[in-house]
């Protein structure tokens, strides 16, 4: 396993994490989930990634009850908030209280004294920046967490929060959470990767597979009978990824990676690694042998052809 540095801080994490979304604690049933995390961490992996908005709490309570089996240190364990839990008014946002609160929830789930990267699941629009980083300065001051970071944040909004930090003497958030995957590229052309290398904000991408769309294993049958992709509550999230040009393009991206002696899933989590300014890539998966398959991309180092080549076919 690799270990890279979030940014500019001294913190690193592996460069493989497991994330909890639709999985842990939810769809995934508790032995399974308990043979993933166990398959990661005998593989390396110390960076595990969840949210309070994540079933609900149950993927943090998930977290917390089979992650306390192994030593804390060994551990950078992540979590968000700003979704809204319950019809409480208060319970959403970035607001102070909402932080606060929501990380004494976040400690109890998780079982822990501490949490390592506390994120911004979203930016909020109804609070003021200034109230949220010092909402976030006051708990690392206090050692309930040791860093923040940010999620989807447009480029205006990292640089509205860099300068308050700067102009107040805070602690800088050290994490951007993007979507990103040869199928997602926004952040390389809306000026989000671009002010992040400027402040030295690592990126811990999710979803590089594409909702698993760049796995492969959707195209040998483009109706996809038993998939998420006819599961009202999953495919929200699918419905403009999985489209026949994106299918062919996949196609093409398997022959790349037969050629290569390589998997979909590893060729598509090498490209992302690629860049240094990606700290990690958060996995996700339902049975060992994904987690196995995505565990493959470390180490993987891909030529200046091969990348060239996948930007061809992705459309760079």
């Amino acid at each position: 396993m690799e270990y890279r540095r979030i940014g500019n801080c001294g913190a690193k994490v592996s460069v493989i994490g497991l994330g909890s979304w639709l999985t842990l604690g939810g769809s995934v049933e508790k032995k399974t989930g308990k043979e993933l995390i166990y398959k990661a961490y005998d593989n390396g992996v110390i960076f595990y990634d969840t949210a309070d908005i994540y079933a609900y709490g149950e993927s943090e309570k998930f977290y917390g009850e089979v992650l306390s089996a192994f030593k804390r240190s060994d551990l950078f364990i992540a979590t968000k908030c700003y979704f809204p839990i319950t019809d409480n008014p208060n319970d959403r946002g970035l607001s102070r209280k909402h932080i606060t609160e929501s990380t004494e929830k976040s400690l109890k789930n998780l079982k822990t004294d501490y949490i390592d990267l506390f994120q911004c699941h979203r930016f909020d629009e109804n609070t003021p920046v200034e109230e949220t980083c010092r909402a976030f300065n006051t708990l690392i001051e206090q050692g309930k967490i040791l860093y923040w970071g940010i999620s989807e944040w447009k480029k205006l909004q990292i640089e509205t929060v860099f300068e308050i930090c700067e102009k107040y003497n805070l602690h800088k958030p050290i994490s951007n959470q993007p979507n990103y995957s040869l199928l997602a590229r926004n952040i390389e052309t809306n000026g989000v990767l671009e002010i992040c290398e400027r402040y030295g904000i690592g990126q811990l991408v999710f979803s590089p597979l594409a909702q698993g769309v760049l796995t492969g294993k959707y195209n040998k049958n483009r109706k996809y009978p038993s998939s998420r992709l006819n599961d009202k509550r999953y495919n929200f999230f699918m419905r403009h990824i999985a489209t026949e040009e994106n299918f062919k393009r996949v196609d093409e991206l398997i022959k790349i990676s037969d050629e290569l002696g390589l998997t979909p899933s590893a060729v598509a989590i090498a490209w992302c690694l690629r860049k240094e300014i990606i700290s990690s890539v958060i996995t996700s998966a339902t049975k060992t042998e994904q987690m196995e398959e995505n565990l493959k991309a470390s180490g993987v180092v891909l030529n200046i052809d091969v990348i060239k080549k996948l930007d061809t076919v992705f459309n760079k």
